[in-house]
Protein backbone atom coordinates (compact mmCIF):
# COMPACT_ATOMS: atom_id res chain seq x y z
CA UNK A 1 0.00 0.00 0.00
CA UNK A 2 1.25 3.47 -0.91
CA UNK A 3 0.68 6.26 1.57
CA UNK A 4 -0.45 8.45 -1.34
CA UNK A 5 -3.39 6.05 -1.77
CA UNK A 6 -3.94 5.44 1.92
CA UNK A 7 -5.11 7.70 4.74
CA UNK A 8 -2.73 8.62 7.53
CA UNK A 9 -4.12 11.01 10.14
CA UNK A 10 -1.58 11.12 12.98
CA UNK A 11 -1.68 13.75 15.72
CA UNK A 12 1.14 15.36 17.66
CA UNK A 13 -0.96 15.50 20.82
CA UNK A 14 -3.87 13.36 22.05
CA UNK A 15 -7.10 14.97 23.33
CA UNK A 16 -6.98 15.79 27.03
CA UNK A 17 -9.72 13.29 27.94
CA UNK A 18 -7.56 10.34 26.85
CA UNK A 19 -6.38 8.71 30.08
CA UNK A 20 -4.79 5.35 29.26
CA UNK A 21 -1.71 5.03 27.08
CA UNK A 22 -3.65 2.91 24.58
CA UNK A 23 -6.39 5.54 24.27
CA UNK A 24 -3.87 8.33 23.70
CA UNK A 25 -1.83 6.35 21.18
CA UNK A 26 -4.83 5.03 19.25
CA UNK A 27 -6.03 8.60 18.78
CA UNK A 28 -2.56 9.96 17.96
CA UNK A 29 -1.83 7.16 15.51
CA UNK A 30 -5.14 7.71 13.74
CA UNK A 31 -6.42 4.21 14.53
CA UNK A 32 -9.74 5.47 15.89
CA UNK A 33 -11.77 8.67 16.06
CA UNK A 34 -14.38 9.52 18.68
CA UNK A 35 -17.96 10.00 17.50
CA UNK A 36 -19.71 10.28 20.89
CA UNK A 37 -19.22 9.00 24.42
CA UNK A 38 -18.11 5.36 24.14
CA UNK A 39 -18.58 5.33 20.34
CA UNK A 40 -15.57 5.19 18.00
CA UNK A 41 -15.00 4.98 14.26
CA UNK A 42 -12.23 2.61 13.23
CA UNK A 43 -10.06 4.46 10.74
CA UNK A 44 -8.31 2.61 7.88
CA UNK A 45 -5.07 2.07 9.85
CA UNK A 46 -6.92 0.83 12.93
CA UNK A 47 -9.30 -1.35 10.94
CA UNK A 48 -6.36 -3.24 9.47
CA UNK A 49 -5.26 -4.11 13.00
CA UNK A 50 -8.78 -5.10 14.02
CA UNK A 51 -9.20 -7.33 10.98
CA UNK A 52 -5.90 -9.08 11.68
CA UNK A 53 -7.05 -9.87 15.21
CA UNK A 54 -10.34 -11.18 13.80
CA UNK A 55 -8.47 -13.35 11.29
CA UNK A 56 -6.45 -15.12 13.98
CA UNK A 57 -9.53 -15.63 16.13
CA UNK A 58 -11.51 -16.98 13.18
CA UNK A 59 -8.76 -19.38 12.10
CA UNK A 60 -8.42 -20.88 15.57
CA UNK A 61 -12.17 -21.11 16.10
CA UNK A 62 -12.57 -22.91 12.78
CA UNK A 63 -9.68 -25.21 13.69
CA UNK A 64 -11.41 -26.07 16.96
CA UNK A 65 -14.46 -27.31 15.07
CA UNK A 66 -16.70 -24.34 15.85
CA UNK A 67 -19.14 -23.21 13.14
CA UNK A 68 -19.48 -19.53 12.24
CA UNK A 69 -22.87 -17.89 11.94
CA UNK A 70 -24.16 -14.34 12.33
CA UNK A 71 -27.06 -13.41 14.59
CA UNK A 72 -29.08 -10.18 14.57
CA UNK A 73 -27.75 -7.32 16.68
CA UNK A 74 -31.32 -6.26 17.53
CA UNK A 75 -33.18 -8.81 19.65
CA UNK A 76 -36.86 -9.10 20.66
CA UNK A 77 -37.75 -8.47 24.30
CA UNK A 78 -39.71 -11.74 24.50
CA UNK A 79 -36.52 -13.82 24.52
CA UNK A 80 -35.01 -11.76 27.34
CA UNK A 81 -38.25 -11.97 29.27
CA UNK A 82 -38.18 -15.76 28.90
CA UNK A 83 -34.68 -15.88 30.37
CA UNK A 84 -35.75 -13.38 33.06
CA UNK A 85 -32.95 -11.01 32.13
CA UNK A 86 -35.05 -8.18 30.64
CA UNK A 87 -35.21 -6.43 34.00
CA UNK A 88 -32.27 -8.16 35.70
CA UNK A 89 -29.67 -6.95 33.18
CA UNK A 90 -30.31 -3.36 34.22
CA UNK A 91 -29.47 -0.05 32.59
CA UNK A 92 -26.65 -1.49 30.45
CA UNK A 93 -29.30 -3.06 28.21
CA UNK A 94 -30.20 -0.57 25.48
CA UNK A 95 -33.96 -0.97 25.05
CA UNK A 96 -35.85 0.34 22.02
CA UNK A 97 -39.25 0.13 20.35
CA UNK A 98 -40.06 -0.38 16.69
CA UNK A 99 -42.79 1.51 14.81
CA UNK A 100 -45.38 -0.94 16.16
CA UNK A 101 -44.28 -0.17 19.75
CA UNK A 102 -42.86 -3.65 20.22
CA UNK A 103 -39.94 -3.92 22.63
CA UNK A 104 -36.45 -4.80 21.42
CA UNK A 105 -32.89 -4.42 22.67
CA UNK A 106 -29.51 -3.95 21.05
CA UNK A 107 -27.70 -7.14 22.02
CA UNK A 108 -24.96 -6.90 24.64
CA UNK A 109 -24.62 -10.69 24.34
CA UNK A 110 -26.45 -13.50 22.54
CA UNK A 111 -27.26 -16.34 24.95
CA UNK A 112 -30.98 -15.95 24.36
CA UNK A 113 -30.80 -15.81 20.57
CA UNK A 114 -28.48 -18.80 20.19
CA UNK A 115 -30.55 -20.84 22.63
CA UNK A 116 -33.64 -20.04 20.58
CA UNK A 117 -31.82 -21.31 17.47
CA UNK A 118 -30.86 -24.52 19.26
CA UNK A 119 -34.36 -25.25 20.56
CA UNK A 120 -35.79 -24.79 17.07
CA UNK A 121 -33.13 -26.70 15.15
CA UNK A 122 -31.78 -29.44 17.43
CA UNK A 123 -34.11 -32.39 17.98
CA UNK A 124 -31.89 -35.40 18.61
CA UNK A 125 -28.77 -36.33 20.57
CA UNK A 126 -27.30 -37.33 17.20
CA UNK A 127 -26.97 -33.62 16.32
CA UNK A 128 -24.89 -32.88 19.42
CA UNK A 129 -22.42 -31.54 20.35
CA UNK A 130 -22.53 -28.26 18.43
CA UNK A 131 -20.44 -25.12 18.85
CA UNK A 132 -21.53 -21.93 17.06
CA UNK A 133 -19.62 -18.65 17.01
CA UNK A 134 -19.87 -15.18 15.53
CA UNK A 135 -17.74 -12.01 15.36
CA UNK A 136 -20.14 -9.15 15.76
CA UNK A 137 -20.80 -5.69 17.18
CA UNK A 138 -22.30 -5.51 20.67
CA UNK A 139 -23.66 -2.60 22.69
CA UNK A 140 -23.64 -2.17 26.46
CA UNK A 141 -24.76 1.18 27.82
CA UNK A 142 -21.86 1.67 30.23
CA UNK A 143 -22.61 4.22 32.95
CA UNK A 144 -19.14 5.70 32.47
CA UNK A 145 -17.52 4.82 29.14
CA UNK A 146 -13.79 5.49 29.34
CA UNK A 147 -10.34 4.45 28.18
CA UNK A 148 -11.30 4.54 24.49
CA UNK A 149 -12.17 1.13 23.05
CA UNK A 150 -11.08 -0.51 26.31
CA UNK A 151 -14.45 0.31 27.85
CA UNK A 152 -16.59 1.54 24.98
CA UNK A 153 -20.34 1.20 24.71
CA UNK A 154 -20.13 -0.30 21.22
CA UNK A 155 -17.48 -2.97 20.66
CA UNK A 156 -16.57 -5.98 18.54
CA UNK A 157 -16.78 -9.35 20.23
CA UNK A 158 -16.33 -12.98 19.29
CA UNK A 159 -18.92 -15.00 21.16
CA UNK A 160 -19.34 -18.75 20.89
CA UNK A 161 -21.95 -21.07 22.40
CA UNK A 162 -21.80 -24.84 22.62
CA UNK A 163 -24.63 -27.34 23.16
CA UNK A 164 -24.23 -30.83 24.62
CA UNK A 165 -26.13 -33.95 25.56
CA UNK A 166 -24.33 -34.22 28.91
CA UNK A 167 -21.86 -32.47 31.21
CA UNK A 168 -18.95 -34.70 30.19
CA UNK A 169 -19.32 -33.47 26.60
CA UNK A 170 -19.43 -29.85 27.82
CA UNK A 171 -16.25 -30.37 29.84
CA UNK A 172 -14.50 -31.79 26.75
CA UNK A 173 -15.42 -28.78 24.59
CA UNK A 174 -14.51 -26.43 27.45
CA UNK A 175 -10.99 -27.88 27.46
CA UNK A 176 -10.78 -27.52 23.68
CA UNK A 177 -11.83 -23.89 23.89
CA UNK A 178 -9.39 -23.19 26.72
CA UNK A 179 -6.56 -24.55 24.54
CA UNK A 180 -7.84 -22.61 21.49
CA UNK A 181 -7.85 -19.37 23.47
CA UNK A 182 -4.27 -19.98 24.61
CA UNK A 183 -3.23 -20.49 20.98
CA UNK A 184 -5.05 -17.32 19.92
CA UNK A 185 -3.25 -15.12 22.43
CA UNK A 186 0.08 -16.82 21.74
CA UNK A 187 -0.32 -16.18 18.01
CA UNK A 188 -1.25 -12.55 18.68
CA UNK A 189 2.09 -12.15 20.44
CA UNK A 190 0.62 -11.20 23.82
CA UNK A 191 1.84 -12.01 27.32
CA UNK A 192 -1.23 -13.39 29.05
CA UNK A 193 -2.53 -15.60 31.83
CA UNK A 194 -5.59 -17.82 32.00
CA UNK A 195 -7.10 -17.50 35.47
CA UNK A 196 -9.94 -19.18 37.35
CA UNK A 197 -12.73 -16.63 37.71
CA UNK A 198 -16.19 -15.89 39.06
CA UNK A 199 -19.05 -16.48 36.61
CA UNK A 200 -20.66 -13.10 37.37
CA UNK A 201 -23.94 -12.09 35.72
CA UNK A 202 -23.55 -14.65 32.90
CA UNK A 203 -24.02 -17.47 35.38
CA UNK A 204 -23.08 -21.14 35.26
CA UNK A 205 -20.37 -23.10 37.06
CA UNK A 206 -16.77 -23.29 35.81
CA UNK A 207 -15.20 -20.12 34.45
CA UNK A 208 -11.79 -18.88 33.26
CA UNK A 209 -10.72 -15.38 32.31
CA UNK A 210 -7.86 -14.59 29.94
CA UNK A 211 -5.87 -11.51 30.89
CA UNK A 212 -3.27 -9.57 28.96
CA UNK A 213 -0.67 -8.61 31.55
CA UNK A 214 -0.25 -4.84 31.90
CA UNK A 215 0.37 -2.47 34.80
CA UNK A 216 -2.67 -0.45 33.74
CA UNK A 217 -5.01 -3.46 34.03
CA UNK A 218 -8.13 -3.01 36.12
CA UNK A 219 -8.12 -6.59 37.38
CA UNK A 220 -5.78 -8.00 40.01
CA UNK A 221 -4.54 -11.53 39.34
CA UNK A 222 -3.13 -13.84 42.00
CA UNK A 223 -0.64 -16.36 40.68
CA UNK A 224 2.01 -18.72 41.98
CA UNK A 225 5.37 -18.45 40.16
CA UNK A 226 6.23 -21.98 41.29
CA UNK A 227 3.16 -23.64 39.77
CA UNK A 228 0.40 -23.17 37.19
CA UNK A 229 -2.02 -21.70 39.73
CA UNK A 230 -3.64 -18.41 38.70
CA UNK A 231 -6.98 -16.88 39.67
CA UNK A 232 -8.72 -13.55 39.71
CA UNK A 233 -8.27 -11.99 43.14
CA UNK A 234 -12.07 -12.06 43.42
CA UNK A 235 -11.95 -15.87 43.39
CA UNK A 236 -8.55 -16.79 44.85
CA UNK A 237 -8.90 -18.62 48.15
CA UNK A 238 -7.18 -17.16 51.22
CA UNK A 239 -6.02 -20.22 53.15
CA UNK A 240 -6.08 -20.43 56.97
CA UNK A 241 -2.73 -19.41 58.44
CA UNK A 242 -1.35 -20.77 61.70
CA UNK A 243 -2.99 -21.27 65.07
CA UNK A 244 -4.24 -18.75 67.57
CA UNK A 245 -1.68 -17.80 70.19
CA UNK A 246 -2.61 -17.72 73.85
CA UNK A 247 -3.69 -14.41 75.35
CA UNK A 248 -0.81 -12.43 76.83
CA UNK A 249 -2.50 -9.08 77.55
CA UNK A 250 -5.41 -7.90 79.65
CA UNK A 251 -8.22 -6.19 77.81
CA UNK A 252 -8.17 -2.43 78.28
CA UNK A 253 -10.54 0.35 77.22
CA UNK A 254 -8.60 3.17 75.55
CA UNK A 255 -9.80 6.64 74.52
CA UNK A 256 -9.24 7.23 70.79
CA UNK A 257 -10.87 10.63 70.14
CA UNK A 258 -11.33 11.29 66.42
CA UNK A 259 -9.56 8.07 65.40
CA UNK A 260 -11.96 6.01 63.29
CA UNK A 261 -10.10 4.50 60.33
CA UNK A 262 -7.65 1.61 60.64
CA UNK A 263 -4.79 3.97 59.77
CA UNK A 264 -5.83 6.52 62.38
CA UNK A 265 -6.37 3.94 65.12
CA UNK A 266 -3.09 2.15 64.35
CA UNK A 267 -1.12 5.39 64.44
CA UNK A 268 -2.83 6.62 67.62
CA UNK A 269 -2.22 3.38 69.52
CA UNK A 270 1.17 2.64 67.97
CA UNK A 271 0.21 -0.80 66.68
CA UNK A 272 0.41 -2.43 63.26
CA UNK A 273 -2.80 -2.56 61.16
CA UNK A 274 -2.55 -6.36 61.11
CA UNK A 275 -3.14 -6.32 64.88
CA UNK A 276 -6.44 -4.43 64.48
CA UNK A 277 -9.80 -6.02 63.72
CA UNK A 278 -12.12 -3.95 61.56
CA UNK A 279 -15.83 -4.59 61.81
CA UNK A 280 -17.97 -4.02 58.73
CA UNK A 281 -21.68 -3.70 59.38
CA UNK A 282 -23.92 -5.04 56.62
CA UNK A 283 -27.53 -6.01 56.07
CA UNK A 284 -27.55 -9.53 54.63
CA UNK A 285 -29.76 -11.05 51.96
CA UNK A 286 -32.58 -11.58 54.47
CA UNK A 287 -32.34 -8.10 55.96
CA UNK A 288 -30.48 -9.21 59.10
CA UNK A 289 -27.74 -7.11 60.69
CA UNK A 290 -24.35 -8.82 60.30
CA UNK A 291 -20.82 -7.95 61.38
CA UNK A 292 -18.01 -9.00 59.05
CA UNK A 293 -14.63 -9.11 60.80
CA UNK A 294 -11.43 -8.54 58.86
CA UNK A 295 -7.83 -7.97 59.81
CA UNK A 296 -6.99 -4.29 59.53
CA UNK A 297 -4.61 -4.72 56.61
CA UNK A 298 -7.02 -6.90 54.61
CA UNK A 299 -9.85 -5.90 52.26
CA UNK A 300 -13.33 -7.39 52.02
CA UNK A 301 -13.96 -9.55 48.97
CA UNK A 302 -17.55 -8.65 48.17
CA UNK A 303 -18.00 -11.55 45.74
CA UNK A 304 -17.01 -14.07 48.42
CA UNK A 305 -19.26 -12.30 50.93
CA UNK A 306 -22.16 -12.35 48.49
CA UNK A 307 -21.85 -16.12 48.10
CA UNK A 308 -22.24 -16.42 51.88
CA UNK A 309 -24.82 -13.71 52.56
CA UNK A 310 -26.70 -13.42 49.29
CA UNK A 311 -27.29 -9.89 48.07
CA UNK A 312 -26.16 -7.58 50.85
CA UNK A 313 -25.54 -3.90 51.44
CA UNK A 314 -23.52 -1.90 53.93
CA UNK A 315 -25.57 -0.73 56.91
CA UNK A 316 -26.50 2.92 57.15
CA UNK A 317 -25.20 5.12 59.96
CA UNK A 318 -28.66 5.07 61.54
CA UNK A 319 -28.75 1.25 61.44
CA UNK A 320 -25.27 1.04 62.98
CA UNK A 321 -26.30 3.31 65.85
CA UNK A 322 -29.53 1.40 66.37
CA UNK A 323 -27.87 -2.03 66.50
CA UNK A 324 -24.50 -1.15 68.02
CA UNK A 325 -25.23 1.97 70.08
CA UNK A 326 -22.37 4.00 68.56
CA UNK A 327 -21.25 5.71 65.40
CA UNK A 328 -19.39 3.89 62.61
CA UNK A 329 -15.66 3.84 63.29
CA UNK A 330 -16.04 2.61 66.88
CA UNK A 331 -17.99 -0.63 66.40
CA UNK A 332 -16.58 -4.03 67.36
CA UNK A 333 -17.66 -7.62 68.02
CA UNK A 334 -17.71 -7.15 71.81
CA UNK A 335 -21.05 -6.88 73.60
CA UNK A 336 -22.93 -8.26 70.57
CA UNK A 337 -26.58 -7.30 70.45
CA UNK A 338 -29.44 -9.71 69.87
CA UNK A 339 -30.40 -10.72 66.33
CA UNK A 340 -26.89 -10.09 65.07
CA UNK A 341 -24.56 -12.53 63.30
CA UNK A 342 -20.77 -12.24 63.53
CA UNK A 343 -18.76 -13.70 60.64
CA UNK A 344 -14.98 -13.63 61.01
CA UNK A 345 -12.46 -14.03 58.25
CA UNK A 346 -10.08 -16.95 58.68
CA UNK A 347 -7.21 -14.57 59.46
CA UNK A 348 -9.22 -12.92 62.27
CA UNK A 349 -10.12 -16.27 63.81
CA UNK A 350 -6.45 -16.92 64.71
CA UNK A 351 -5.77 -13.43 66.13
CA UNK A 352 -5.07 -12.77 69.80
CA UNK A 353 -4.44 -9.62 71.86
CA UNK A 354 -6.04 -7.54 69.09
CA UNK A 355 -7.53 -4.06 68.92
CA UNK A 356 -11.17 -3.46 68.01
CA UNK A 357 -13.94 -0.92 68.48
CA UNK A 358 -15.49 -0.67 71.94
CA UNK A 359 -19.03 0.05 70.69
CA UNK A 360 -18.67 3.39 72.43
CA UNK A 361 -18.03 6.68 70.64
CA UNK A 362 -14.39 7.74 70.98
CA UNK A 363 -13.12 4.44 72.44
CA UNK A 364 -11.37 1.27 71.34
CA UNK A 365 -10.30 -1.88 73.18
CA UNK A 366 -6.76 -3.32 73.36
CA UNK A 367 -5.68 -6.84 74.27
CA UNK A 368 -8.94 -8.43 73.14
CA UNK A 369 -9.18 -12.23 72.84
CA UNK A 370 -11.89 -14.58 71.62
CA UNK A 371 -13.31 -16.92 74.21
CA UNK A 372 -12.19 -14.77 77.14
CA UNK A 373 -13.45 -11.26 76.27
CA UNK A 374 -16.04 -12.03 73.63
CA UNK A 375 -17.77 -15.10 72.19
CA UNK A 376 -16.26 -17.05 69.34
CA UNK A 377 -17.59 -15.84 65.95
CA UNK A 378 -20.83 -17.39 64.74
CA UNK A 379 -19.07 -18.38 61.52
CA UNK A 380 -15.51 -18.45 60.20
CA UNK A 381 -15.29 -17.93 56.45
CA UNK A 382 -12.93 -16.83 53.70
CA UNK A 383 -14.20 -13.30 53.01
CA UNK A 384 -11.06 -11.33 52.10
CA UNK A 385 -8.92 -10.64 49.06
CA UNK A 386 -5.66 -12.53 48.96
CA UNK A 387 -2.48 -10.47 49.25
CA UNK A 388 1.09 -10.89 48.05
CA UNK A 389 2.86 -13.57 50.07
CA UNK A 390 -0.25 -15.59 50.96
CA UNK A 391 0.16 -19.38 50.55
CA UNK A 392 -0.89 -20.59 47.13
CA UNK A 393 -4.14 -22.62 47.31
CA UNK A 394 -2.43 -25.47 45.47
CA UNK A 395 0.17 -25.72 48.25
CA UNK A 396 3.13 -25.14 45.92
CA UNK A 397 4.47 -21.74 46.95
CA UNK A 398 3.47 -18.17 47.72
CA UNK A 399 1.15 -15.93 45.75
CA UNK A 400 2.20 -12.91 43.77
CA UNK A 401 -0.17 -10.24 42.45
CA UNK A 402 -0.07 -8.69 38.99
CA UNK A 403 -2.46 -6.55 36.95
CA UNK A 404 -4.32 -7.77 33.90
CA UNK A 405 -6.75 -6.60 31.22
CA UNK A 406 -9.54 -9.10 30.65
CA UNK A 407 -9.78 -9.93 26.94
CA UNK A 408 -11.49 -13.33 27.07
CA UNK A 409 -13.85 -15.29 29.30
CA UNK A 410 -15.15 -18.84 29.00
CA UNK A 411 -18.03 -20.32 31.03
CA UNK A 412 -19.67 -23.64 31.69
CA UNK A 413 -23.21 -22.29 31.55
CA UNK A 414 -24.76 -25.73 32.19
CA UNK A 415 -28.56 -25.39 31.87
CA UNK A 416 -29.09 -21.79 33.04
CA UNK A 417 -30.49 -20.64 29.68
CA UNK A 418 -31.49 -23.90 28.04
CA UNK A 419 -33.80 -24.71 30.96
CA UNK A 420 -35.49 -21.31 30.99
CA UNK A 421 -35.98 -21.36 27.21
CA UNK A 422 -36.76 -25.09 27.14
CA UNK A 423 -34.00 -26.06 24.73
CA UNK A 424 -34.36 -29.84 24.82
CA UNK A 425 -33.46 -32.87 22.71
CA UNK A 426 -34.43 -36.53 22.59
CA UNK A 427 -31.81 -38.89 24.05
CA UNK A 428 -31.09 -42.45 22.93
CA UNK A 429 -34.17 -43.77 24.76
CA UNK A 430 -36.44 -41.12 23.24
CA UNK A 431 -36.69 -39.10 26.46
CA UNK A 432 -36.64 -35.30 26.35
CA UNK A 433 -33.60 -33.79 28.10
CA UNK A 434 -32.34 -30.22 28.57
CA UNK A 435 -29.13 -29.36 26.73
CA UNK A 436 -25.94 -28.46 28.56
CA UNK A 437 -24.35 -25.20 27.36
CA UNK A 438 -20.99 -23.48 27.25
CA UNK A 439 -20.19 -19.85 26.43
CA UNK A 440 -16.88 -18.46 25.15
CA UNK A 441 -16.21 -14.76 24.57
CA UNK A 442 -13.27 -12.70 23.29
CA UNK A 443 -13.21 -8.90 23.21
CA UNK A 444 -11.79 -8.44 19.72
CA UNK A 445 -11.65 -4.64 19.75
CA UNK A 446 -10.43 -4.66 23.34
CA UNK A 447 -7.47 -6.84 22.33
CA UNK A 448 -6.16 -3.99 20.15
CA UNK A 449 -6.08 -1.60 23.11
CA UNK A 450 -4.68 -4.26 25.45
CA UNK A 451 -1.88 -5.05 22.99
CA UNK A 452 -0.90 -1.37 22.96
CA UNK A 453 -0.96 -1.18 26.77
CA UNK A 454 1.54 -4.02 26.77
CA UNK A 455 3.58 -2.91 23.74
CA UNK A 456 4.54 0.77 23.52
CA UNK A 457 7.39 3.16 24.17
CA UNK A 458 7.99 6.92 24.15
CA UNK A 459 7.77 6.98 20.34
CA UNK A 460 4.40 5.26 20.06
CA UNK A 461 2.94 1.80 19.48
CA UNK A 462 5.11 -1.35 19.15
CA UNK A 463 2.57 -3.78 17.68
CA UNK A 464 3.32 -7.51 17.74
CA UNK A 465 3.93 -8.57 14.15
CA UNK A 466 0.75 -10.67 13.95
CA UNK A 467 -1.53 -7.65 14.33
CA UNK A 468 0.55 -4.71 13.06
CA UNK A 469 -1.28 -2.72 10.34
CA UNK A 470 1.66 -3.41 8.01
CA UNK A 471 4.67 -5.68 8.44
CA UNK A 472 7.24 -3.42 6.78
CA UNK A 473 7.52 0.29 6.04
CA UNK A 474 9.68 1.53 3.17
CA UNK A 475 10.83 5.10 3.74
CA UNK A 476 12.64 6.66 0.74
CA UNK A 477 14.69 9.78 1.47
CA UNK A 478 14.42 12.49 -1.16
CA UNK A 479 12.57 10.29 -3.63
CA UNK A 480 11.13 13.30 -5.48
CA UNK A 481 14.63 14.62 -6.16
CA UNK A 482 16.53 11.38 -6.82
CA UNK A 483 15.76 8.98 -9.67
CA UNK A 484 18.07 6.38 -8.07
CA UNK A 485 16.17 6.45 -4.77
CA UNK A 486 12.79 6.31 -6.50
CA UNK A 487 13.77 3.41 -8.76
CA UNK A 488 15.35 1.39 -5.91
CA UNK A 489 12.40 2.01 -3.57
CA UNK A 490 9.82 1.13 -6.26
CA UNK A 491 11.67 -2.08 -7.17
CA UNK A 492 12.03 -3.12 -3.52
CA UNK A 493 8.35 -2.38 -2.91
CA UNK A 494 7.28 -4.55 -5.85
CA UNK A 495 9.55 -7.43 -4.82
CA UNK A 496 8.32 -7.40 -1.21
CA UNK A 497 4.70 -7.40 -2.38
CA UNK A 498 5.41 -10.26 -4.76
CA UNK A 499 6.87 -12.21 -1.82
CA UNK A 500 3.58 -11.84 0.04
CA UNK A 501 4.87 -9.27 2.55
CA UNK A 502 2.45 -6.60 3.76
CA UNK A 503 4.24 -3.32 2.97
CA UNK A 504 3.49 0.37 3.45
CA UNK A 505 5.45 2.47 0.94
CA UNK A 506 5.74 6.02 2.27
CA UNK A 507 5.80 7.94 -1.00
CA UNK A 508 4.74 11.24 0.58
CA UNK A 509 6.75 14.36 -0.11
CA UNK A 510 7.58 14.83 3.58
CA UNK A 511 10.69 15.44 5.63
CA UNK A 512 12.43 12.23 6.81
CA UNK A 513 11.75 13.07 10.45
CA UNK A 514 8.00 13.26 9.81
CA UNK A 515 7.96 9.93 7.98
CA UNK A 516 10.08 8.20 10.64
CA UNK A 517 7.89 9.55 13.45
CA UNK A 518 4.66 8.41 11.76
CA UNK A 519 5.95 4.89 11.08
CA UNK A 520 7.11 4.56 14.70
CA UNK A 521 3.88 6.03 16.08
CA UNK A 522 1.60 3.58 14.26
CA UNK A 523 3.78 0.65 15.32
CA UNK A 524 5.04 -0.93 12.09
CA UNK A 525 7.54 -3.60 13.22
CA UNK A 526 10.16 -3.23 10.45
CA UNK A 527 11.47 -0.21 8.56
CA UNK A 528 13.71 -0.02 5.49
CA UNK A 529 15.16 3.38 4.58
CA UNK A 530 16.31 3.95 1.00
CA UNK A 531 18.69 6.89 0.54
CA UNK A 532 21.34 8.10 -1.86
CA UNK A 533 24.15 7.67 0.67
CA UNK A 534 23.36 3.99 1.21
CA UNK A 535 22.70 3.31 -2.44
CA UNK A 536 26.22 4.51 -3.22
CA UNK A 537 27.38 1.36 -1.44
CA UNK A 538 24.42 -0.68 -2.80
CA UNK A 539 22.88 -0.77 0.66
CA UNK A 540 19.67 0.20 2.43
CA UNK A 541 19.13 0.84 6.12
CA UNK A 542 17.10 -1.56 8.25
CA UNK A 543 15.75 -0.99 11.76
CA UNK A 544 13.29 -3.05 13.80
CA UNK A 545 10.74 -1.10 15.79
CA UNK A 546 12.33 -2.14 19.07
CA UNK A 547 15.96 -1.90 17.87
CA UNK A 548 18.20 0.75 19.39
CA UNK A 549 19.96 1.52 16.13
CA UNK A 550 19.73 0.96 12.37
CA UNK A 551 22.08 -1.24 10.36
CA UNK A 552 23.02 -1.45 6.73
CA UNK A 553 22.02 -4.42 4.59
CA UNK A 554 22.75 -5.15 0.94
CA UNK A 555 19.95 -3.92 -1.32
CA UNK A 556 20.16 -7.16 -3.30
CA UNK A 557 19.58 -9.19 -0.13
CA UNK A 558 16.82 -7.01 1.36
CA UNK A 559 13.87 -9.20 0.32
CA UNK A 560 15.46 -12.41 1.58
CA UNK A 561 16.56 -10.60 4.74
CA UNK A 562 12.96 -9.53 5.44
CA UNK A 563 11.61 -13.01 4.76
CA UNK A 564 14.00 -14.41 7.36
CA UNK A 565 13.16 -11.67 9.85
CA UNK A 566 9.43 -12.23 9.48
CA UNK A 567 9.82 -15.99 9.93
CA UNK A 568 12.07 -15.63 12.98
CA UNK A 569 10.47 -16.69 16.30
Amino acid sequence: MRTSRFFISTLKEAPSEAELVSHRLMLRAGLIRRLASGLYSWMPMGLRVLRKVEAVVREEMNASGALELLMPAVQPAELWQESERWEFYGAELLRLKDRHQRDFCFGPTHEEVITDIARREVKSYRQLPLNFYQIQTKFRDEIRPRFGVMRAREFVMKDAYSFHADFASLEETYKVMHASYCRIFERLGLRFRAVAADTGSIGGTGSHEFHVLADSGEDAIAFCPDSDYAANVELAEALPSGKRADASQEMARVATPGAKSIEEVSAFLGVSPHQVVKSLAVMDGEGCFTLLLLRGDHELNEIKAKKILGDFRFASEEEVERFMGCRPGYIGPVKPRQNMTVIADRAVAVMSDFVCGANENGFHLKGVNFGRDLPEPDRIEDIRNVVEGDPSPDGKGRLEICRGIEVGHIFQLRTKYSEKLQASFLDESGQARIMEMGCYGIGVSRIVAAAIEQNHDEKGVCFPEAIAPFQVAIVPIGMKKSDAVREAAEKLYAELLESGIDVLFDDRDERPGVMFADMELVGIPHRIVVGERGLADKKVEYQGRRDDAARGIALADAVQFMKERLCAP
